[in-house]
Order: structure tokens, then C-alpha cells, then sequence
């Protein structure tokens, strides 16, 4: 009795105090709170994916054995009957025969248990029935750099953002090079950053408008054009004044890679690309890697958005070497099929240009 009474006057006393949580302190413990739930459902991801590359391996192991396809079928069907019986809805057929899929275009256990640790099983679910081994490392290690959602890795998939990277103009062997050290390294190149063209439909621009319409345009959907070049760019200045010799010029738009460490200088062209437009770029290059550049970066990239651009005149000012590169935009989107076409086209000239720099290098005396 005495015991009670003693409990119940402690609990009056706590009562009557009732000491104050801090914001500080109720923050930092939802944000451990928040960190570990994170951390266990991260667990849950990659043990899921590395659980259905493991059977989708593991039947494909038996279905190769019996070398027959109609066994196959049989199989899956059986399997899908007995496991969702014990374990629910995740083992339809459809199902089974993505694992499978999984297991067969990505047969390195390495790579991954690599990938399972960011992307999730639906992430691979789009990226496995992509039609060639490169596109689909590509899209992974893309998907995983630069952590794009489901949604956006459709939306990169199906605006064909692959075909319009540098990186698909190179021949396989140095594809397939880049996309190993971005594996390996984790270190994005300029070929895997810029593209051609870049797709700003979402800009709302009508048929007449200006370059400051443009400029103005990009930076009200400042959002949407950062996920249509990339990730990993920072905004850092519009019209960013430069000033030499006591003259003045301003630099459209300057940008910060974070991944490739370096400064990216963007400049709008309403109409085609000319050649005193290099020049214009390369001072403005110039000057930022003397006067903005910090420690530990690399030297700054110029890109020079345009709405016309010719091959030759890309290919004989030799920009790269100026750490410059030229690309169009579209404003409007035209039928896919036209895209398709226009990028096919544009990966099959690229291509055959290097092919034939190849062939003079081996041959100084035909050049």
C-alpha cells in the first residue's frame, strides 16, 4: 500500500514538471529514426533483387539443362502455382520470366550486387528487356550515378537519351571502355554528360521568341531543364558578366558540374551554328579557367545550344580539343519515328568519320 502510494506520487511530481523537449533534440532523433528506417529498407531492396537474379539463375540453369524451350514454359507455370501459394502475388509467371531475363542479360554476380544496393527491382524490370548489352549498362549505371526514380528512368529511356549522348557515336570497344570506369570509378566523362539534341519542349516557347525568351525560359523551368541535362548540374550565374580589358561581355548561363568536377559555360544560339561563335566561347572558357576556376577542378566545358548545327563545320574547327562542344535543341518534339531515324543516322556518320580518322592515321601518306 505504502509502495503504491509512493509510485503514484512520483508519477503527480513528473506530471506537474514536465520537462520541455527541444526542437533540436526531437530533430535529431526523427532524423536517426528516418536514417535507419532508410538503411533497412535499402537492405530489403538488394536482398530482393540479389534473391530474384538468384532463382531467375537458377531456373534458367534448368531449363538450359533440359534444352527445351516448351520445358520451360511447363516449368514456370508449375513453380508459379507453388510459390504463390507459400509466398503471395510476387512470383506470377510474368514474373519468374523477368528473373530469368535478369539473370541472362546480366549473368556477373558482381555487377549486380553493385546495382542492387541503388536501383530497385522495378528500375531493372525496364532497363532488362532494353534490345542490346550496352543500352542496358548504360541506363544502369546512368540510373545509379545519377539516382534517377522509376519515372524518370522511363522518361530518359523513352526520350532515346542514349542515342543522343556523345558516348553512342564512339565505336563498341571505347563504349564499353567508358562505361567500366564509370562502373569501376564512378567517374562521369564529358561524352557521357552532353547530349544532342536537347529536348526542351517543356519550355512553352511559341514560334517567334528571342535568345532572352529562351534564357528566361530555362531558368522559370530551371527544374525540368537540370533533369533534361543532367543531375549532377548546379546553377551558378545568368548573364555572367566578364570583364577584359575594360570590356564587357556576359556568358548566357554558367553551370557546375559536380560529378565531372568543373564549370560548364552554356551559350543560346536562335539560329545555325557558325564559326565565330568558337571563338566567342573559347575567351569566355578562357577566362573562367583563369580567373573562377578553384583548386581541385578541372578545366572549365563550354556548350554553345543552337538551333541548327552542320557537320562539318563541327568536325573541321576540331571543338573538343577547345573543350567545347555544340549541340540543337528542339522547342517541339517531332514524331518518334522521325528521332529515331535523325539520331540512327547521326550515330552512323559520327562513326564512320572516326572510322575513316582511324584509317588516315594509319595511313599519313593517303591523308
Amino acid at each position: 500500500m505504502e509502495k503504491t502510494q509512493r509510485r503514484d506520487k512520483a508519477l503527480v511530481v513528473l506530471k506537474a514538471k514536465k520537462p520541455e523537449v527541444t526542437g533540436q533534440l526531437l530533430s535529431d532523433i526523427r532524423l536517426m529514426i528516418e536514417q535507419s528506417r532508410h538503411r533497412v529498407s535499402q537492405a530489403i531492396n538488394s536482398e530482393m533483387v540479389l534473391l530474384y537474379w538468384n532463382i531467375g539463375k537458377r531456373i534458367r540453369e534448368d531449363i538450359l539443362k533440359k534444352n527445351r524451350a516448351a520445358y520451360g514454359e511447363e516449368i514456370v507455370q508449375t513453380l508459379s502455382v507453388q510459390l504463390s501459394a507459400d509466398y503471395g502475388k510476387g512470383f506470377t509467371p510474368r514474373n519468374l520470366f523477368n528473373m530469368i531475363r535478369f539473370a541472362e542479360v546480366f549473368p556477373d554476380r558482381q555487377i549486380v550486387h553493385a546495382l542492387s544496393a541503388q536501383l530497385s527491382w522495378t528500375h531493372l524490370r525496364d532497363i532488362i528487356y532494353l534490345e542490346d548489352q550496352i543500352k542496358r549498362d548504360f541506363y544502369a549505371e546512368m540510373c545509379r550515378i545519377e539516382r534517377w526514380s522509376t519515372r524518370t528512368l522511363k522518361e530518359k529511356i523513352d526520350s532515346m537519351l542514349y542515342e543522343r549522348t556523345a558516348i553512342s557515336k564512339k565505336p563498341e570497344k571505347l563504349i564499353k571502355h567508358e562505361l567500366a570506369v564509370l562502373r569501376e570509378e564512378n567517374r562521369l566523362t564529358p561524352d557521357l554528360v552532353f547530349r544532342d539534341p536537347y529536348l526542351l519542349d517543356f519550355l512553352g516557347l511559341s514560334d517567334a521568341y528571342s535568345e532572352r525568351d529562351l534564357e528566361s525560359a530555362i531558368l522559370r523551368e530551371l527544374e525540368k531543364f537540370l533533369l533534361e541535362i543532367g543531375t549532377d548540374f548546379t546553377f551558378v550565374a545568368r548573364q555572367k558578366r566578364i570583364t577584359i580589358d575594360n570590356e564587357d561581355y556576359y556568358l548566357d548561363l554558367l553551370f557546375y558540374h559536380r560529378g565531372m568536377q568543373r564549370l560548364v559555360a552554356i551559350e543560346l544560339k536562335l539560329g545555325k551554328f557558325k564559326a565565330a561563335d568558337k571563338g566567342q566561347i573559347e575567351l569566355y572558357l578562357r577566362w573562367l579557367d583563369k580567373y573562377e576556376k578553384r583548386a581541385g577542378e578541372e578545366s572549365p566545358l563550354g556548350l554553345i545550344l543552337c538551333a541548327e548545327k552542320t557537320a562539318e563545320h563541327v568536325e573541321l574547327l576540331q571543338l573538343a580539343k577547345s573543350g567545347i562542344r555544340v549541340a540543337e535543341y528542339l522547342t517541339e518534339l517531332p514524331p518518334r519515328e522521325l528521332l529515331e531515324k535523325k539520331l540512327h543516322e547521326a550515330i552512323r556518320i559520327a562513326r564512320e568519320q572516326i572510322a575513316a580518322r582511324q584509317i588516315a592515321g594509319k595511313n599519313p601518306e593517303r591523308s
